[in-house]
């Protein structure tokens, strides 16, 4: 008998219900199925929100129903909005107290001076305002209360050494941008050297608004140094690797006999040397490496003889069995010494120094032209160096970029000023103290370029010897750079001949 005639004699009732018995249980697993996939997606989402937590705490409330009812089904009541505030308020911060009041900081102050405008009586002056304004006096922070009087005609005076609407004194900007910009150290360690040593209180954000101030404040200055480089008989010019942020850029360093000019955060390119020394209106002399930026840049050049010198120094170590290198080492370097003698030799005049340059520049063809050979891919990498060399030297050579400094004796044969300029930069860099901002990095060149050139002028470069200069700026209100400007635009317009 087969399966259907077996079928055929179950009676119909009992075919539904083992029916519905084979669905009930296709159900039941479903289920069961379900509830396992539920249970690992709650967990899922459970390990993934506190994660995400740590970045975003908000979540912990969103994706958490209240505590009095697990479903959510009242978290949208009027009583359930009443507690959440009331939690917030509890949970809320206390609020900033602000600026303190002009009141209570003059209050404050360890001493008060008057400060009456030049030349009127005291008695014809009223009160204008108060300041309070912090000092460093022999090494310590004093918190001075000022009183402004202005004269009958309503004019306030300047407090000496203070720029206006700042609470610190210009000594207190200045220390501040040397600890962090010219020593290297960090804004919060800046302040806590000026606390332990000056007992002023500083905070980290205080100090960053103190060096926006002063970058602000000079940036005039900054401005007009530019413009006596691109103006100077004799430019210095060396670049290093910067970053902003993530991003790698360079840092571009100038200097003329009195002036330095640090751009950080720049690029090292045509447009930038452009616009530091415009071709129309720098006609000095560039001294500087032969990074392909300068080649042919500028109508007379120096080429750094050390960058030379050391690839011949390094060959002559790394490979001592070539006593070809050594040997071309030696005589390059008699030439170097000899170029140097020449040039300090004051009994020459200006016939007498282009014989000894074209003395000097054929010893040179004498000596590269044994090794003028191509640097071909078959050879080892320490041949092609050394023929790159030699090929570097004739090119610079017949360029007239070599001996320039004999010519000139004011002009340096190598670039060493400004690769020691550039080495604290470096370090900085190498410890990752660089500009976060495109902004930080122009607050750093504008600060960084007053200071060294400050320091370039001053005969010692000390906080009084910059204060006493600094002040003069602001009594003044003419600085250092502006009198050189105006001395170099009277020499220029003197130079030029009356032909009307």
């Amino acid at each position: 008998m087969d399966a259907c005639q077996q079928d055929a004699r179950i009676p119909q009732p009992e075919r539904r219900w083992a029916e519905l018995e084979r669905r009930l249980a296709e159900v039941e697993a479903d289920n069961q199925r379900l509830r396992a996939d539920n249970h690992r997606l709650k967990v899922d989402v459970r390990r993934l929100t506190e994660r995400l937590a740590q970045y975003e705490p908000e979540i912990r409330h969103e994706t958490t129903p209240p505590e009095s009812d697990p479903a959510g089904r009242s978290a949208y009541s009027l009583e359930s909005e009443t507690k959440r505030r009331q939690r917030r308020k509890r949970r809320r911060k206390k609020k900033s107290p602000g600026r303190r009041p002009t009141e209570l900081k003059f209050s404050d102050a360890h001493r008060h001076d008057n400060i009456y405008p030049d030349g009127v009586r005291h008695g014809d002056c009223h009160l204008a305002r108060e300041r309070a304004v912090w000092r460093l006096e022999n090494g310590r922070a004093v918190l001075v209360g000022y009183r402004i009087f202005a004269g009958p005609d309503g004019k306030e005076p300047r407090i000496a050494g203070v720029t206006p609407r700042c609470e610190y004194g210009i000594e207190v900007l200045v220390t501040l941008a040397f600890l962090v910009y010219i020593i290297g150290i960090s804004l919060g360690k800046a302040c806590q050297v000026l606390g332990f040593f000056c007992q002023l209180p500083l905070s980290r954000s205080q100090a960053d608004a103190l060096l926006r101030q002063l970058a602000q404040h000079w940036n005039g200055e900054f401005d007009l140094l530019c413009g006596l480089i691109a103006h100077a008989a004799v430019v210095y010019m060396d670049e290093t690797g910067w970053k902003i942020g993530a991003e790698g850029c360079s840092l571009w360093a100038f200097a003329s006999q009195l002036q330095r000019v640090f751009l950080f955060g720049c690029r090292k390119d045509d447009a930038t040397l452009d616009q530091m020394l415009p071709p129309e209106v720098f006609d000095g002399i560039g001294v500087s490496d032969d990074a392909a930026v300068y080649q042919g840049r500028f109508a007379q050049a120096q080429k750094c003889w050390a960058h030379l010198l050391r690839k011949a120094i390094k060959l002559a170590l790394w490979y001592p069995r070539k006593k070809s290198y050594q040997q071309f080492l030696d005589r390059l370097l008699q030439l170097y010494y000899d170029a140097k003698r020449a040039a300090a030799d004051g009994r020459l005049g200006e016939e007498g120094r282009k014989h000894r340059v074209a003395e000097l520049e054929g010893r040179l063809c004498e000596l590269c032209r044994p090794h003028d050979r191509a640097a071909t891919p078959d050879r080892k990498p320490h041949e092609r160096d050394f023929s790159n060399l030699v090929n570097e030297l004739i090119r610079l050579l017949l360029a007239e970029e070599l001996f320039t400094f004999v010519l000139e004796p004011e002009v340096e044969p190598t670039n060493n000023r400004m690769e020691r300029q550039l080495r604290s930069p470096a370090q900085d860099r190498k410890a990752g103290r660089t500009s976060q901002t495109a902004a930080g990095a122009h607050r750093r060149s504008v600060i960084v370029s007053v200071l060294e050139s400050l320091r370039a002028n001053l005969e010692t470069f000390t906080l009084p010897s910059v204060m006493a200069e600094v002040g003069h700026w602001i009594n003044e209100g003419i600085s250092l750079f502006a009198r050189q400007w105006q001395a170099m635009m009277a020499d220029k317009s003197a130079a030029i001949p009356n032909t009307s």
